[in-house]
């Protein structure tokens, strides 16, 4: 008698299936109306949620520099920044998230603070190196910058006095060291 065994086939792991991350995509793009909305429109085509999402001019105002993050599997990303080449207007694309950088985020908050409370809430904010912009009889308005952890850190901690309004930017970021986003017809 031969004895027989059963293997299993080996399981194969489907791409675009992965677990979804953080991501942070910088599109360079001509500064032209309904760019944004193309981009925008393109994220939402292809069912992702934009965390943030920050544009300005570069050293040239004919060129806008995007920073988009977001959240998914790094072949639906990698996918997503193919589909944003094909768009008109769009020089440059991307990922920048797992090169060494700088990322910051701007964030304004009102807080609530009376005479008993306002020490306190400056030792927080002087802790996390924010500064206050305004005073009011029960309000502060603190500015902070720093990363997406850091400003929610600060958002936690004087969130107990409590947040009366508050406006984020959204991240930005910058390659460290020579790397630059070099796009066509620029030398950099």
């Amino acid at each position: 008698m031969t004895e027989q065994t059963t293997t299993t086939p080996a399981t194969r792991e489907v791409p675009g299936t992965g677990v979804g991350h953080r991501h942070i995509l910088v599109a360079v793009v001509n500064n032209r109306p309904g760019v944004l909305n193309r981009v925008a429109s393109l994220m939402r085509a292809r069912n992702f949620n934009i965390d943030s999402l920050a544009v300005g001019h570069t050293e040239r105002p004919d060129v806008s520099r995007m920073t988009i993050t977001l959240r998914g599997d790094d072949v639906a990303i990698e996918q997503a920044a193919k589909q944003l080449y094909k768009l008109i207007d769009v020089l440059k694309v991307q990922d920048v998230t797992n090169e060494p950088r700088i990322e910051h985020e701007l964030a304004l908050i009102k807080v609530r603070a009376t005479n008993s409370t306002r020490a306190e809430v400056l030792k927080i904010v002087e802790l996390y190196k924010g500064r206050v912009v305004d005073v009011a009889a029960d309000s502060v308005i603190v500015e902070a910058t720093g990363t997406e952890e850091e400003i929610d850190a600060l958002v936690a901690l004087v969130g107990g006095f409590g947040i009366r309004e508050m406006v984020r930017t959204g991240t930005t970021v910058m390659v460290r060291g020579p790397q630059v986003v070099e796009y066509e017809g620029v030398a950099k």
